[in-house]
């Protein structure tokens, strides 16, 4: 059965749109803190295979997991947290006002880049991926002197 015409039901909703994740900024860093943990808790791993001889018997092969460490993303946040990253970037421009929520995001984003930019000299990432991710780049300076291809003869 259709609504009737002219209904005003729709005004009878008490809320428009979508709650905000986090009220106050200490639930917003306390959600950070657990996906920083996660990611601690939660190495990505690489298995290597490893011959090893069995008393003469013969060769055994045996695949050992070797756990690397997971960098901490802002995407990876995101996902962690359920929002999409522009959700995220709105929501600090909305919040550009409230020096708390300030002050949480700031951290958060200096945590990853400080955990990406250690780990990568560290040499626990690839160098190259980690240093464009996070908007590292090496400037060089060419200048060239023009010089003539047949210098005259002064003589």
């Amino acid at each position: 059965m259709a609504a009737p015409i002219g209904n005003q039901f729709w005004k009878l909703r008490s809320k428009h749109g979508r709650d905000k994740l986090f009220s106050t900024p200490e639930l917003l860093w306390d959600a950070a803190c657990e996906y920083f943990e996660w990611c601690d808790n939660n190495p990505l791993t690489e298995d290597n295979i490893e011959v090893i001889r069995v008393n003469g018997i013969g060769d055994e092969i045996k695949r050992v997991p070797k756990y690397k460490m997971r960098p901490y993303t802002l995407n990876g946040l995101c996902i962690y947290l359920d929002c999409c990253t522009e959700y995220f970037r709105k929501f600090e421009d909305n919040n550009k006002d409230s020096k708390d929520f300030i002050t949480v995001i700031t951290r958060i984003r200096e945590i990853i880049y400080e955990q990406k930019f250690s780990g990568a000299a560290a040499g626990f990432f690839n160098a190259n991926i980690i240093a464009r991710d996070l908007g590292l780049s090496e400037k060089q300076s060419i200048s060239v002197t023009e010089q003539p291809l047949f210098p005259e003869d002064t003589e």
